[in-house]
């Protein structure tokens, strides 16, 4: 692994949470009990509260037309290691504004960070069953949830696809707590390509866009002495920025995916990304569509510029059992804290249970996070 990299992470035996059929949670929109982890449990967002680490994890149920409406529930654990999943969901499709954004598809893949007002934000996918788009909740305990809707609103992505809501996090006070570079808060998005958004508030967010197209060219004046040619500028059509995208032949030729929260440090700011490999472009020593995390670097002066990434992903699956599930030979990385000096990395496996790795902590503090910023 290259010095910029967080890490090195080691896998850890065994499977921390999986499906549990004896949870039963009565559904507001279908009026019945349902086993609303029954099928899969898998993606964790994670963060650190009151001496504990919580994760908001994704669960599927058997129910409905796609065999598994998705709902977020909540663990803990004393120790990383050992967690108590809560019997109910703590954000799930209900009877409120955005039951059509939610419902039958379900609430997917968190992403949770501390406020630095020791509140929370939860980033999530919204899927209707047809389209998934990026929403916001906000929470002071992890249990009770206000949700706030697309994390677009009012931008004129609102409604494109999207999901995989990274915030750019910092340490204080030994836990990773949402950063402000340059006054602003900064997330990663997307899904096949990462992009990157910006907001004031960590619930209303703006995508980074730029220039896709522009031109110039010179226009000759014979009747100036000082200064006979001037530019002219013609713009082009404004996007998304991008800021990572596929390789060829890499472990990442297919998709990149934001991971857990990203890391600001001296440095700069660390994103761990999922990969996924393509089919016939791709890893040779990977298998067809296998996901694997990498990492990459952003400047912190320019959070949409990458300064390094890495060329290999930095987790294998570790046998068999593991590359079988709902989406085999998946490792999906989406939850990270900082937890008694050490890094504690929860794991997606096949779409269908959650697995761990740690590393040692990071060497950091106040005064290189302040000389990272800028």
């Amino acid at each position: 692994m290259s010095d910029w990299e967080l890490g090195p992470f080691t896998r850890r035996p065994g499977v921390i949470l999986g499906p549990r059929d004896d949870l039963s949670f009565h559904c507001p929109l279908s009026g019945q009990p349902v086993a609303w982890a029954a099928k899969d449990v898998f993606n964790p967002g994670a963060v650190v509260r009151a001496g504990k680490v919580c994760l908001l994890v994704r669960a599927e149920d058997r129910v409905g037309r796609y065999a598994g409406t998705s709902r977020i529930g909540l663990a803990t654990s004393s120790d990383g290691a050992n967690f108590t999943l809560e019997p109910e969901p703590v954000i799930y499709p209900d009877a409120d504004d955005w039951q059509a954004w939610e419902w039958p598809g379900g609430c997917e893949d968190p992403r949770v960070v501390e406020t630095p007002d020791g509140d929370f934000v939860c980033l999530y996918t919204a899927f209707d069953g047809s389209r998934s788009s990026l929403f916001s909740a906000a929470s002071s305990d992890l249990r009770h949830w206000e949700k706030r809707g697309p994390a677009f609103a009012g931008s004129p992505l609102a409604t494109r696809w999207s999901k995989s809501g990274s915030i750019v996090t910092e340490v204080q006070a030994g836990r990773l707590v949402a950063a402000r570079i340059q006054e602003r808060f900064w997330m990663y998005w997307g899904e096949g390509t990462c992009f990157v958004a910006a907001s004031d508030d960590l619930i209303r967010w703006s995508p980074v866009e730029y220039d896709s197209d522009p031109d110039r060219y010179l226009i000759h004046h014979p009747d100036r002495d000082d200064s006979p040619w001037s530019v002219h500028r013609v713009p082009g059509p404004r996007v998304a920025r991008p800021v990572l995208s596929p390789r060829p032949g890499r472990f990442d030729s297919l998709l990149v995916e934001p991971g857990p929260p990203a890391v600001l440090d001296q440095t700069g700011i660390h994103l761990i990304y999922n990969g996924a490999n393509h089919p016939v472009r791709g890893d040779a020593q990977l298998a067809p569509f296998a996901y694997r995390p990498g990492q990459a670097l952003l400047d912190t002066l320019e959070p949409g510029a990458c300064i390094a990434r890495s060329t290999a992903a930095f987790l294998e699956v570790e046998d068999e059992e593991e590359r079988r599930g709902q989406v085999g030979d998946v490792i999906f990385a989406e939850g990270l804290v900082l937890f008694e000096g050490r890094w504690l990395l929860y794991l997606g496996l096949a779409d269908s249970r959650i697995g761990w790795a740690e590393a040692p902590g990071p060497p950091l503090n106040s005064g290189a996070v302040e000389t990272a910023r800028g």
